[in-house]
């Protein structure tokens, strides 16, 4: 596996892993133990997994841009 196939793997990780945590925060936001943190989270993990996602699509243009 290439340091890029690797860098891409981990991105989508750490994307997806973003994404599970906004469920949860926004699921535990709308119970009866929901705090104003809960909605935070889920706020502040939707903005790092777009963010990333940006991210993602620079990282590929530029290691097509160099031959990599």
């Amino acid at each position: 596996m290439s340091l890029r196939s690797f860098h891409l793997l981990f991105i989508i990780a750490s994307i997806s892993l973003s994404l599970m945590m906004a469920v949860w925060g926004g699921t535990t936001f709308g119970t009866d133990r929901g705090s104003v943190w809960h909605l935070v989270t889920a706020v502040g993990a939707v903005l790092t997994a777009g963010l990333l996602a940006v991210y993602i699509v620079k990282f590929v243009r530029k290691t097509r841009e160099i031959g990599y």
